[in-house]
C-alpha cells in the first residue's frame, strides 16, 4: 500500500509531495487510520534518563512546525523529534530546495530552517494529545550573526523547555551560513557552556532537567569528532546525535540533481554517519549516549548503527522511501542483534 501511494506522491515535486504527506499524516492520526499500520513490537530502552517504547525515533525535519505529531507518533515510532525551530519565522532558501535521488535512495535539500517560528509550534505541541517521548530541535535564524548565535538558542531553549521531553540543538545544518562553526573549538565551548547555566537556571524554575542532545554533522575528521565528543561530554550534556546530512557527494555523482547544493542524505550518508558514530563510541566509552541517524533503508542497517555504538536510532529518508514498515523493521533487527549478544 505504501509503494502504490509513494509511486503516485513521487509525481509530485518534492516539496509538495513532501506537504501533502504530512497532510495526509496528520489527517490519519485524526481519523485513527494511522493505526491500520502493523505497529513496530515493545523494546523498552533507557536513554537520557527517559523510558522509550522502542529505539527507533523520527528525526527533524520531516515535521518542522509541530503540524503531524499525533500522526506521526501512531506509525509505531519510539519517540518523534520536530524542528528545526527557530525564534522567529522565516521562508527558508528560494524553491526548488529539495531533489530526490532516487537511484541512491537519497535526498538534497538546501531548506535553509524553513518554520513557522517557535511559539507557532508550541501551539501545536500543546494541543497535540501524543503523551510519548516529544525532541524539539532548535535553531539560529539565518539572519542572526553567528557571534550572537547564543541568544537564538538560549531564548529557544527557554520557550520549549517545558514542553519537550528533550531538546536538541542543531549546530550542523550544511543550510544555514556559518552554522556549523559553532561545532568547533571555543565556539562550541561557548554555546555549550550557555546550554549548561541556562539549563540549570529552567531546572530550578521547571522543577525537572530536560536533556540536551546536540547534533554534529558526518563531515569531519576522526581527530574532530573526538574533540567534539568529549567538548559535550565535559559540557553535561545528555546525548549527541550523529549526524545531520552531508556535503559529500561520494556515491552520486553523475546522478541527476547531484551537484545541486544542500547537504545529502540517504543511503550515500550511511557509512559516514556509522562511522562518526564508531569514532564516538571509542572516544566516549559509554559516558554519553549516542543516537544514529544517517543511512537507515533497511532494518539491517539500524542495527548496524547500534552495533556501532548507538543508543538510539532515527528515521528521516529512509522513511520516505521505505515507509512505517521501515519502523517494525528496524525495531525487529535490533531485536535481533540484542538476542545475539545474550547468546
Amino acid at each position: 500500500m505504501y509503494n502504490l501511494a509513494r509511486d503516485l506522491l513521487f509525481k509530485l515535486s518534492p516539496e509538495g509531495a513532501h506537504e501533502v504527506s504530512l497532510d495526509l499524516i496528520g489527517a490519519g492520526g485524526r481519523l485513527g487510520l494511522n493505526g491500520l499500520f502493523k505497529k513496530a513490537p515493545c523494546l523498552p530502552v533507557t536513554v537520557m534518563g527517559l523510558d522509550f517504547p522502542n529505539p527507533v525515533g523520527l528525526a527533524a525535519g520531516l515535521d518542522k512546525n509541530g503540524t503531524a505529531i499525533d500522526g506521526l507518533s501512531q506509525l509505531g515510532f519510539g519517540f518523534v523529534e520536530i524542528g528545526t525551530v527557530t525564534p522567529r519565522p522565516q521562508p527558508g532558501n528560494p524553491k526548488p530546495r529539495i531533489f530526490r535521488l532516487p537511484e541512491a535512495e537519497a535526498i538534497i535539500n538546501r531548506m535553509g530552517f524553513n518554520n513557522l517560528g517557535v511559539d507557532a509550534l508550541l501551539e501545536r505541541v500543546q494541543a497535540a494529545r501524543f503523551k510519548g517521548i516529544l525532541g524539539i530541535n532548535i535553531g539560529k535564524n539565518f539572519d542572526t550573526p553567528v557571534e550572537r548565535a547564543e541568544d537564538d538558542y538560549l531564548l529557544c531553549l527557554e520557550r520549549v523547555y517545558h514542553h519537550a521531553s528533550y531538546v536538541t540543538v542543531n549546530v550542523s545544518s550544511p543550510n544555514t551560513p556559518g552554522l556549523r562553526s559553532l561545532q568547533f573549538g571555543d565556539s562550541l565551548k561557548a554555546l555549550l557552556e550557555a546550554l549548561r547555566l541556562r539549563r540549570e537556571d529552567l531546572e530550578v524554575r521547571h522543577g525537572k532537567r530536560v536533556p540536551i542532545a546536540i547534533k554534529i554533522a558526518p563531515d569531519m575528521s576522526d581527530d574532530e569528532i573526538a574533540l567534539v565528543g568529549e567538548a559535550v561530554f565535559q559540557a553535561g550534556m545528555d546525548a549527541i546525535i550523529a549526524t545531520n546530512t552531508t556535503l559529500s557527494r561520494e556515491g552520486v555523482g553523475g546522478l541527476a540533481h547531484a551537484d545541486e547544493a544542500g547537504g545529502l542524505s540517504g543511503a550515500p550518508v550511511r557509512d559516514k554517519s556509522t562511522h562518526t558514530v564508531r569514532v564516538l563510541a571509542q572516544t566516549l566509552a559509554g559516558r554519553l549516549p549516542i543516537i544514529a541517524v544517517g543511512g537507515i533503508t533497511e532494518g539491517r542497517h539500524a542495527a548496524e548503527k547500534v552495533e556501532a555504538g548507538a543508543s538510539l536510532v532515527q528515521l528521516y529518508t529512509g522513511f520516505i522511501y521505505k515507509g512505517p514498515g521501515l519502523i517494525r523493521e528496524s525495531v525487529d533487527a535490533i531485536a535481533a542483534l540484542q538476542a545475539a549478544r545474550r547468546v
